[in-house]
């Protein structure tokens, strides 16, 4: 809150007091936890606070991260607060400010600084802390992220170190190669900030169609690394390369990726006959943004007709790898299902013969197989249940089940007129932004940290 408090008297618009009290307040808070346990024992966690820490903070540090919005220039209600600190912690990057041209600059790097701080935060929690809670079938990574580089990286707290520096690296790589291609400071900044973390805030009403040409081209790169497992970065740096260009995930991911942006690519090239380099760009582009859950829009693509609406909404579903700062399903539990239905597909066939469904050259276990099919169940019974309590709240389909997705995938903007990329979530109800503030963070958490809370046998444990 200090940052943006300097940058705000930098401007001098005379906003700054607004993160100064907010600050002050915020340490108040820190301090009498920090005094209330500083005869704590040290001591591990256990399962079950394991899982009520990761809840807790997600909850609590939007709380805070929502002062400057109610005492701001936004002069929010709690509602409205809550949903933009929520959207910017979970980078999930739904706005409900209107004007963001006109904004404090301090108030819109607070936004990038959310962003920021939540994309690294839900790197390192799916690293440290879903493997061991074996949630999702994130299990399948515990052995890979620590044992395997145990004699370079022993401890958690290290790969968590270093996956910060190269977080920050990639960071200060995206600001400066904005403003290569003509962004200012400000702009390069908080964009980059927000392109890194896959967050997709943006300084204008326009979101990224206030820049074009190179600079999407730039955003398309950084936001594909951001999308990517951060522990091969940390492989990589240490000196092994080959599991960077050998990890399925990656693979599936990048094919994906440049696959559907080639098709729809193609498509445009009907829109845009004349400037096939304008298709590619702006297929590529928003393809990127909405896979890896980023959320940034250069274009209304509710222009473009129903088959790329509908390829918007299924990518969405799809999401970046895991351990990134890539949001939705994962692209590894996709290919952990289909490595299932092939295997069953296979015993069909062969009712004698003996199949095994592999991840990676390896067998996938039970457990893990259980764990992704209990979180496609999840992920897919939340989107209806949430849907159908957005339409009661009095809105139409489209807003209701593209809205129950972005907010359960983390993706950002919605689809149709009003959620869409030429829209906001300013005008939907009360009762509707506290679902979709809901909806979000359960989304960021894997679904089963959240309703594991909510189960007798885990307040038994």
């Amino acid at each position: 809150m200090l940052l943006p408090m300097l940058v705000d008297i930098a401007d001098g618009r005379g906003h700054w007091p607004v993160f100064a009290e907010s600050a002050l307040f915020t340490i108040l808070i820190g301090s009498l936890v920090a005094i209330s346990c500083r005869n704590g024992v040290r001591e591990g966690l256990t399962v079950q606070q394991t899982f009520l820490l990761a809840t807790g903070v997600w909850v609590a540090l939007p709380a805070f991260g929502a002062l400057p919005f109610m005492l701001g220039a936004t002069e929010f209600g709690i509602t409205n607060a809550i949903f933009e600190a929520m959207s910017g912690l979970t980078t999930t990057g739904s706005t409900v400010i209107v004007g963001l041209d006109t904004l404090p600059k301090g108030l819109l790097l607070w936004r990038g600084i959310l962003q920021w701080l939540g994309g690294v935060g839900i790197i390192v929690f799916a690293m440290v802390f879903l493997p061991v809670l074996r949630i999702g079938g994130m299990q399948i990574f515990r052995s890979e992220a620590f044992d395997t580089m145990g004699k370079i990286l022993p401890k958690a707290s290290a790969i968590a170190s270093q996956i910060s520096v190269i977080y920050l690296a990639l960071t200060l790589a995206c600001t400066m190669s904005y403003l290569l291609v003509g962004m200012n400071a400000f702009d390069a900044t908080v964009h980059a900030l927000t392109t890194i973390s896959t967050g997709g805030f943006s300084n204008y009403d326009a979101s990224f169609g206030t820049f074009s040409g190179p600079a999407e081209y730039i955003a398309s790169l950084f936001m594909i690394l951001a999308a990517l497992p951060f522990v091969r970065y940390v492989q990589l740096i240490n000196g092994r390369t080959l599991p960077l260009f050998r990890d399925p995930q990656i693979q599936a991911f990048l094919m994906v990726v440049f696959g559907t942006a080639a098709v729809m690519a193609m498509f445009l090239v009907n829109i845009f006959p004349t400037h096939p380099e304008q298709a590619f760009r702006e297929a590529l582009f928003n393809i990127t943004s909405i896979i890896s859950g980023t959320g940034y829009a250069s274009v209304d693509y509710m222009q473009w007709g129903p088959f790329p609406i509908s390829i918007f909404f299924f990518i969405g579903l799809v999401g970046g790898c895991a351990g990134s700062t890539a949001c939705s399903a994962k692209i590894f539990r996709y290919q952990i299902l289909f490595a299932s239905i092939r295997t069953q597909l296979q015993r069909i066939r062969s009712p004698h013969g003996i199949f095994v469904p592999r991840y990676d050259g390896r067998p996938i276990e039970d457990d893990v197989l259980s764990s992704v099919m209990s979180f496609f169940m999840f992920f897919i019974l939340t989107l209806g249940v949430l849907a159908v309590l957005l339409s009661m709240t009095g809105l139409d389909f489209l807003t209701s089940i593209s809205g129950a997705a972005t907010a359960i995938a983390n993706i950002g903007p919605g689809l149709g007129d009003i959620i869409g990329p030429a829209g906001n979530f300013a005008t939907l109800n009360t009762t509707a932004k506290w679902l979709l503030t809901l909806a979000m963070l359960i989304g960021r958490l894997e679904l089963l940290v959240v309703y594991a809370l909510f189960t007798v046998s885990f307040w038994r444990a």
